[in-house]
């Protein structure tokens, strides 16, 4: 996931050192989820009322852990942790923001989180296809989603699909593919 934040802040044009950063710090988004039981987490079928008021407060509880920083990879941690779950038409968590007023970079993860979410497994849902992913995706522009950085994420797919295959189930361990990942930092791959 935090692969493809990085490919989506790079196709939207913030540079280099951004898109490292939000790689960077992509992976702590659900660090609240520490602070979430296993039995909401894990539940096989849908959340009623009750679970998802617990499941909501993932990106406080997470914004907490990290807490607040003069360290831009902690500070962005932080941002990203609690925005994440805003929508751009004001509907999301917790805060309710829309639009721009949203940080960037909580907009950039929420697009990555909801694809890697869409087309992986997950104990309540079996994995859609990119096809169906990215339609439903599509359809949640403007609403749930930037239109602008759904233009970049469209436009990284082709690298985005690549960076899936890679770290695919069926290719092994993460270290399985060490030789994958280097060649994508070196260039090779892009």
């Amino acid at each position: 996931m935090s692969h493809y934040a990085r490919l989506i802040a790079e196709k939207y044009g913030l540079g280099d050192e951004y898109a490292n950063t939000i790689f960077c710090t992509a992976p702590m988004h659900d660090i609240g989820k520490i602070g979430i039981p296993d039995a909401i987490l894990l539940k096989p079928g849908k959340l009623d009322a009750e679970e998802w008021k617990v499941m909501h407060r993932h990106p406080t509880m997470g914004a907490e852990i990290i807490g607040i920083h003069d360290n831009e990879l902690l500070q962005m941690a932080y941002t990203i942790a609690l925005t994440h779950h805003e929508r751009w038409d004001g509907r999301g968590y917790p805060r309710g923001l829309k639009g721009e007023d949203i940080p960037v970079e909580g907009r950039i993860v929420a697009i990555a989180d909801v694809f890697d979410a869409l087309i992986s497994v997950r104990p309540y849902k079996p994995a859609f296809t990119v096809e169906d992913s990215v339609a439903m995706m599509v359809a949640e522009t403007g609403r749930h989603f930037d239109p602008t950085l759904m233009v970049a994420f469209e436009a990284a797919l082709p690298e985005i699909l690549r960076i899936k295959e890679i770290y695919a189930d069926e290719h092994g361990a993460l270290t399985d593919t060490e030789f994958q990942i280097k060649e994508i930092y070196a260039g090779k791959s892009r």
